[in-house]
Formats: structure tokens, sequence, C-alpha cells
């Protein structure tokens, strides 16, 4: 008991912040559009007609209209290098084609 009459108390304060701006960020809105098709295993070009009937009308807007693209083929996210997109066109550069069955999801930003 005599041990814990000897300790200090806590010194708590809040501290003191000179007066600073406060600055707010409201973050800018963001429109994703995506094109979704099913790879044949034989091509290398997809066209707005070969996108999933299912989802609606598939478009694939011109690249000079949209702020950012993603290619993802069967889930895996494809280097720009592999693919180039044109309005209502993707074109592969790569020598093989997706396998048949496989996803190819186009991912569009719009800021």
């Amino acid at each position: 008991m005599e041990r814990e009459q000897r300790m200090p108390k806590p010194y708590l304060m809040i501290p003191v912040l000179p007066c600073a701006e406060v600055y707010v960020h409201i973050p800018k809105k963001i429109i994703v559009l995506e094109y979704f098709a099913i790879a044949d295993g034989h091509k290398h070009i997809f066209t707005e007609d070969d996108g999933v009937k299912d989802l609606g009308k598939q478009k694939i807007l011109d690249p000079s209209k949209v702020s950012y693209m993603n290619l993802f083929i069967n889930a895996v996210l494809q280097p720009k290098e592999n693919y180039e997109v044109t309005k209502g066109m993707i074109c592969l550069k790569t020598e093989d084609v997706p396998i048949c069955g496989a996803t190819v999801v186009l991912q569009m930003f719009i800021v």
C-alpha cells in the first residue's frame, strides 16, 4: 500500500493546436462502365456484338472519351501492351487467344 502512495499521478493534458485552416476534399464522381464477353477460343477481336446479350446492349467506348481502362481475361488483369481498344472493338495483340469460355471484361472509368 505504501508503494502505491509514492507513485505520481499521471499528467494528462489536452494539446492546444495553433489555429489552422481546415481543407475539405470532396472526391470526384466517377462513372464505371463495363463490357462483358465470353471467349470462343478463336477470336483476337471482340466487338460490341460479342457482348453478353443477357446484360443488355454492351458498349465499348471511344478511348478518347474515357479516363482509364482495364482489361481482364479470365479474371487476370492484362498489361496495356497486350491489347488495343478502339470505339466498338477490343483487339488482342497476343499470339494466343483466350480459351473457350474465358470471360473478357473491359472496365471503363469516366471522371
